[in-house]
């Protein structure tokens, strides 16, 4: 295979180009646009529904691998762009969860409740620049009443977010109010098996595609039911306030399962139900993830695009803020590299393409020994197989991987799956699909069995975990090689590695080079031939001895919560009947 007709590859030479022809150190692209009321004389005293034009479809659009947006800067453009809305008297916001700390969508909703004055400032000399810069601006005033706010984290099926998780994320102000008598709380925890509606379906057609005419049924467009309460016809069309506002925050970057996180999966993944779910696992299990990864358009995106052009735009007042971040070449610290906010397909696409920029890592050569640490946001291997997840397109055949994971203790997000992981293991695709084919356990929970394949070194290169929480017997028992933390941290510092390759001398006096990640949740790490193109994938999938041409998935209905996020793909043989 020619990696160069690679799309990814091809993506990464288009943007290097750019950047030799334009200057490296060229000043960001930054397209902002803004619309005010109509009648400037109504910018100040609380300016009703018919007297408010919406702003452009695509409102603000900040980035490039350069870039360092401040906290100050963010704001004051959350601030313009929400003075452009208009007043509101309802207001749902939509970001991730703790698993997503890094996004920067915590602050970015602190931002939206201080600017409706449903919390105090964390910040006053923050607020006061931006005040006058937002006066200086000629932008109208904050609203004088304080809306209905609430807050539904994206948890997808995560566990909920504990208060101290609250805190550091969303801040003091909205962490009190989740336990204040006096005013009902803003965070709402959302419950992907009994909190539901679906609102449509994307055509079977759609599915039969992505799975290569092995499923055959339309996928179900799931939300939490508050989030589909908030429709424009639940408003009443009279009243001289705006319909209720719908903001969905959160990170654009590589993901396993969708090729690109964020946008609407936020919604029918972050928000969505028990169907949905297990259906875009299938799918993205089934077409591969190295067909997926990286990839901002794939068939999987276009179910969920088909979904929001067809029933969330026409019915929802919503709205995209969206980031990307990345790592400062000089500090290591990660910083907001782009800021994008609109309400359709263009404001993720932009994103994406400066993510591809920032946080896709094309390598010259594979890595014979990778180094991944794990913060204190992985607690479980289901979370933390991240590290597994975005280098295992990078390391080289025989290689090794090494998860340095100081909180990790337990494999499982709760009781039951981690039952499944513990009973079954990451012991290869084979192995795995013998056991789903035995147990009704398994077959009841796809995502689970696709955690353990997309988990499995599949026998190229060997995964060592060094848990934090957990002993050798449990390590060992899943099919990882055990490592000692203290002795691992020893030979490997993760507080003085720099991000990227690293020597080492080892007790034998030879030197050992390796690749360090220091956050595995910011980026995607290959090497180009590791690449599936679309013929080769086809021509393999060709050879497969399926049993079945069609398959209808089980609907289980005591089905347990499980981690959707922690990704899911490139199953080598699809699941049969038998």
């Amino acid at each position: 295979k020619n990696p160069r007709q690679n799309p990814i590859f091809i993506s990464v030479q288009l943007h290097k180009k750019f950047d030799e022809e334009n200057g490296a150190n060229s000043a960001p692209q930054v397209q902002t646009k803004t619309t005010m009321t109509s009648n400037e004389n109504n910018k100040n005293n609380g300016t009703t529904a018919s007297n408010t034009t919406q702003p452009p479809s695509l409102f603000c659009s900040i980035g490039s691998p350069e870039t360092s947006l401040s906290n100050e800067t963010v704001q004051q453009k959350v601030n313009e762009f929400l003075s452009a809305l208009g007043p509101r008297r309802d207001v749902l916001i939509l970001p991730p969860d703790f698993t997503r700390f890094h996004s920067q969508a915590g602050m970015i909703t602190r931002f939206v409740s201080e600017y409706y004055n449903f919390t105090k400032p964390e910040n006053p000399t923050t607020s006061t620049a931006n005040t006058a810069a937002a006066a200086a601006s000629s932008s109208p005033s904050p609203p004088a009443s304080v809306p209905k706010l609430q807050i539904i984290p994206a948890l997808g099926t995560h566990a909920p977010m504990t208060h101290s998780q609250i805190d550091l994320m969303f801040g003091k102000e909205l962490a009190s109010k989740t336990n204040d008598p006096d005013v009902e709380n803003p965070f709402v925890v959302h419950n992907w098996r009994d909190d539901v509606v679906t609102i449509g379906y994307a055509p079977a057609t759609m599915v039969s595609e992505a799975t290569y005419g092995m499923v055959h049924e339309p996928w179900p467009a799931q939300l939490n039911k508050l989030v589909w309460e908030r429709r424009k016809d639940n408003h009443d069309a009279s009243s001289s306030d705006l319909p209720p506002l719908v903001l969905s925050i959160g990170q654009v970057v590589p993901h396993e399962v969708m090729g690109m996180a964020n946008f609407n999966k936020n919604l029918f993944v972050g928000v969505g139900g028990v169907e949905a779910i297990n259906l875009s696992h299938f799918i993205g299990a089934v077409h591969g993830m190295e067909k997926l990864m990286g990839r901002g358009q794939n068939p999987l995106r276009s179910i969920l695009n088909y979904a929001s052009e067809t029933f969330l735009q026409t019915n929802l007042d919503l709205w995209y803020i969206l980031t990307v971040m990345g790592t400062n070449d000089k500090t290591g610290e990660v910083e907001i590299k782009g800021l994008y906010i609109g309400r359709d397909e263009e404001c993720y696409n932009l994103a994406c393409d400066l993510s591809l920029k920032v946080n896709f890592n094309l390598l010259e050569k594979s890595p014979k020994k990778m180094v991944v640490y794990l913060n204190e946001e992985y607690h479980s291997t289901w979370l933390g197989n991240k590290s597994i997840y975005r280098t295992r397109m990078a390391i080289d055949d025989g290689g090794e991987l090494v998860v340095l994971a100081p909180s990790v203790e337990m494999f499982g997000e709760d009781g039951h799956i981690d039952e499944l992981i513990r009973k079954v293991g990451y012991v290869g695709t084979p192995k795995i699909m013998e056991e789903m084919g035995k147990d009704e356990d398994l077959k009841n929970n796809l995502s689970a069995v696709a955690h353990l394949i997309h988990g499995s070194s599949e026998g190229r290169f060997e995964v060592t975990y060094c848990p934090g929480k957990l002993t050798r017997e449990e390590v060992e028992g899943v099919g990882f090689k055990y490592g000692d933390l203290e002795e691992m941290k020893r030979i490997y510092d993760y507080e003085s590695l720099k991000d990227g390759w690293n020597t080492r001398i080892t007790e034998d006096g030879e030197e050992e080079e390796f690749y360090f990640i220091s956050n595995p949740a910011l980026g995607l790490w290959a090497v180009p031939s590791r690449f599936v193109d679309d013929a080769s994938a086809d021509h393999h999938r060709d050879n497969h001895v399926i049993a079945n041409n069609e398959i209808s998935l089980p609907r289980a209905k005591d089905q347990k919560p499980i981690d959707i996020s922690g990704g899911v793909g490139g199953w080598k043989l699809p699941p049969n009947n038998d």
